[in-house]
């Protein structure tokens, strides 16, 4: 029997190391992307932001695209990270994209969930030295929307939030080529490897669109892996029964699509 065909749906500039895992592993991988990043059209407001980075105690990154958006303007600036400015990141891959960046954890105060199997903003919100934060400023950089978890919360321990948007999160035109691909690779079945709750409910909109109820039930049967719980908890709410929860980050991933073989 053939390995099933992995179908990945996060954006394709997510996507290199852990294709070129799966690849390495002899693996069917197929790119079918559910969202876009794209860069904001005006980076002013961010610029003026990180010119100012000194003034604040702590700078969380809700996502690796927060932290390449961020880093590319901070080069465009010819302006470095403050060594002394700690970090916060929600999941490993976040974690793994500062690693790559060279801000190792002996130089960088980097802090990140304890629990692996559940980083989010509230498994955040536990680690974080609240007493310390409070009356001083942190900054969150994300997209240009997302949850408000962290910041409300955060405000109401008496820290003061700046939230600024370094990037786009869009989704992509579902165009009748596409929609052709989508059909046949529910009718191949597969493993479907799904990053966010915003992704899950664009599957399901292409699915009634491009074939009605029977469409969506086809792809509620298909197998999900996903690495967060919340996303996993989401999934079975929309229906979605068939489906492995992974660690946060592409390692975790990938061990997490090999053990289906």
């Amino acid at each position: 029997m053939a390995d099933p065909i992995i179908i990945i749906t996060r954006a394709v500039t997510q996507t290199n190391r852990l294709v070129d895992r799966l690849l390495e592993a002899q693996r069917q991988v197929v790119l079918f992307p559910c969202m876009e990043i794209e860069a904001l059209s005006d980076y002013q407001a961010l610029d003026a932001v990180l010119v100012r980075l000194h003034e604040f105690a702590l700078v969380a990154f809700v996502s690796p695209n927060a932290i390449a958006a961020t880093m590319q303007r901070l080069q465009q600036l010819e302006y470095t990270w403050p060594k002394k400015l700690a970090m916060a990141v929600m999941g490993q891959g976040s974690k793994e994209a500062l690693l790559g960046l060279g801000f190792d954890e002996m130089t960088y105060n980097i802090i990140q969930p304890l629990n692996q199997d559940r980083t989010d903003s509230e498994t955040l919100l536990e680690v974080l030295d609240l007493a310390f934060l409070r009356a001083q400023k942190v900054l969150i950089i994300r997209g240009e929307t997302g949850r408000e978890l962290l910041a409300d919360a955060l405000r109401a321990n008496g820290v003061e939030v700046q939230q600024i948007a370094a990037y786009r999160r869009c989704v992509p035109t579902f165009s009748a080529e596409k929609q052709r691909e989508f059909v046949h690779l529910l009718e191949l079945g597969g493993d479907w490897v799904v990053t966010s709750s915003e992704i899950l409910q664009t599957i399901l909109n292409w699915a009634a669109s491009a074939g009605g109820l029977a469409c969506v039930a086809k792809m509620q049967q298909q197998h999900l892996l996903v690495p967060h719980r919340r996303i996993a908890e989401n999934a079975r709410l929309l229906g979605f029964q068939s489906l492995t929860l992974a660690s946060s980050g592409d390692e975790h991933m990938f061990v997490a699509l090999q053990s289906r073989l």
